[in-house]
């Protein structure tokens, strides 16, 4: 009798164990597997690749005709005939007005009113009967065949402005749709009431598109790179030290770019250049074709595991 107690205590002290250790193995798997999660990250990635950038100034400016000119008339009075409407094309000296400079009790002959210059008639805002002096203009001439962009840019840029600089102009008129232009003039002095200097561009191959008064928007590029190494600029992760990118490395031999493949990921400190929009100049610290990590780096430690959700190939923009 005592050895049959003695043998049930025994196999239910050998159960306990055995369930204790069972126990102890599950959770110790369970806990592997939770730290194994833990230690994976989800994150998206871009294989660097060399490309240009450009950086601009963005304005606005006016269309303006590249010559104005204003007529005025000989002598005094009153506007009797009008031989021209506005958006007329006159020649050097056409008449385009006559004017009665007759008075009470004294009649002279109409006065002509002729064009000082070739150009098309821009405006006109008189009507007949209007009373005319040599002192102010009846009308205005324009040579609206070649058209300019004027705008003035503020005292903190005039370093970054030059003749023969590029730009890329839009218009509101034309939505979606750039055209190419030149600086080809800029003011020696500043504007001391706005603090501003004027400048000049002309838009090519558009006469056919503009017209006098028409707004314009304006990307002066004032640096031009190439051949570097372009990186999307959230993937740039600044400290007190300076920046860092994390560069991914792929397992078992997986470096063609595809995407839901592990790896692990190197901390590396880069030297940014200029930073435009989005894009930012790696000037050292990266070559063409490395993997960096744009999309969940701000959990990332040096040397963690990562799960490589999608890649961006910046050779192929």
């Amino acid at each position: 009798m005592k050895v049959s107690t003695v043998y049930r205590i025994g196999l239910i002290g050998a159960g306990i164990v055995l369930t204790g250790y069972l126990t102890g193995c599950n959770l110790k798997k369970k806990k592997e597997a939770a730290e194994a999660v833990e230690a994976s990250f989800a994150v998206n990635t871009y294989r660097t690749a060399e490309g240009n950038l450009d950086d601009y100034l963005e304005f606005g400016g006016d269309v303006v005709a590249a010559s104005v000119v204003n007529v005025y008339p000989d002598t005094s009075g009153k506007l009797s005939r009008v031989r021209v409407a506005v958006g007329d094309y006159v020649k050097k000296d056409q008449v385009i007005a006559y004017l009665d400079p007759s008075r009470p009790g004294m009649n002279y002959a109409e006065s002509p009113v002729k064009a000082p210059v070739a150009g098309t008639i821009t405006s006109f805002p008189l009507t007949i009967g209007a009373t005319c002096a040599p002192a102010a203009a009846v009308a205005q001439i324009s040579s609206t065949g070649k058209l300019e962009i004027q705008t003035n840019i503020a005292e903190r840029f005039i370093s970054r402005i030059k003749n023969g600089q590029k730009a890329s102009v839009s218009f509101d008129a034309y939505p979606g749709h750039k055209f190419n232009a030149t600086v080809f003039e800029v003011s020696p002095v500043l504007d001391t009431s706005t603090r501003t200097m004027r400048i000049k561009l002309r838009v090519d191959s558009a006469e056919s598109y503009l017209k006098a008064g028409m707004y314009a928007r304006v990307q002066l590029i004032t640096e031009q790179i190439s051949n570097a190494i372009i990186v999307p600029y959230d993937a740039i992760l600044n400290r007190e030290d300076g920046n860092y990118v994390f560069i991914v490395n792929r397992t078992g031999g997986n470096a063609d770019g595809a995407a839901g493949i592990p790896g692990t990921v190197s901390l590396r400190q880069v030297k940014t250049g200029i930073h435009v929009d989005d894009k930012a100049e790696i000037v050292s610290g990266l070559a063409s074709g490395q993997e960096i990590v744009t999309r969940g780096q701000t959990l990332l430690t040096d040397g963690a595991k990562v799960n490589i959700i999608a890649t961006v190939d910046g050779s192929a923009k």
